[in-house]
């Protein structure tokens, strides 16, 4: 048996699938089901996983199957609710977006970067890792390396152009030049997004807002993760 919730999202990726023949992202999941989180429309999948309704493809964004109908194609997949803001077009493309490392053969065509929640770009937060979430990217802002996307909480880099809500695109890596802005982990359980100053065996990382102090830390307390490649920004 379903619950109530299981049987509306199967009804809703079902229908979706035979419509758009792409599964829904997990924001047009939660919106049609009513959800509040993501982390509810995680645990729902997996339910339905474990009960053999749903399958998901590996090294493919947005990729889910429907391996057994749903109790009643008959009922109504509930009505989503209109998403008012602005979405700029892409060009799909269809590319493995595994670790995101694979680079499009047009440079209109978008990639699928993995989506890791969202960082602070005000007080440090621990990271949230989420390797089903991902978001299209144009691949013109990718370089040849592994990328990444986080969602930019807080205002201490809005002198940046770096704003609450954003996209951050970034490149992984462990070491980044002076005056570059990267994701830094600090003690091994926070991330932040800010200005990367070195000074002597220190690391002092530096916002972009008057309200915000740099904050300095000794040898070994910051980590270098990755560095900013790019905003995206929905309107």
């Amino acid at each position: 048996m379903l619950t109530k919730k299981q049987k509306e999202l199967l009804l809703f990726i079902d229908s979706y699938l035979e419509t758009k023949g792409i599964a829904p992202s997990f924001e047009e999941m939660k919106e049609a089901v009513n959800l509040k989180s993501k982390s509810g429309i995680h645990r729902l999948v997996k339910a339905l996983e474990e009960r053999g309704f749903l399958r998901r493809l590996p090294h493919r964004a947005r990729a889910l199957e429907v391996l057994r109908p749903p109790p009643s194609r008959a009922s109504s997949v509930p009505e989503r609710q209109p998403n008012r803001r602005f979405r700029p077009s892409v060009i799909k493309g269809d590319f493995r977006s595994g670790r995101g490392t694979e680079r499009p053969s047009d440079d209109r065509a978008s990639v699928a970067l993995p989506l890791y929640g969202r960082i602070a770009a005000g007080t440090p937060i621990e990271a949230l890792r989420d390797e089903t979430n991902h978001t299209d990217v144009p691949g013109t802002m990718l370089g040849a390396g592994e990328h990444y996307a986080l969602e930019v909480d807080g205002d201490s880099m809005i002198e940046a152009g770096i704003l609450d809500g954003d996209t951050a695109v970034i490149e992984r890596c462990d070491t980044a030049e002076n005056g570059t802005i990267v994701v830094a982990l600090v003690d091994d359980s926070e991330v932040t997004l800010k200005r990367l100053r070195r000074k002597g065996e220190s690391i002092a990382l530096e916002p972009a807002n008057k309200r915000f102090e740099t904050r300095i830390f000794g040898p070994g307390r910051v980590k270098v993760q990755g560095q900013l490649k790019g905003i995206l920004r929905r309107y």
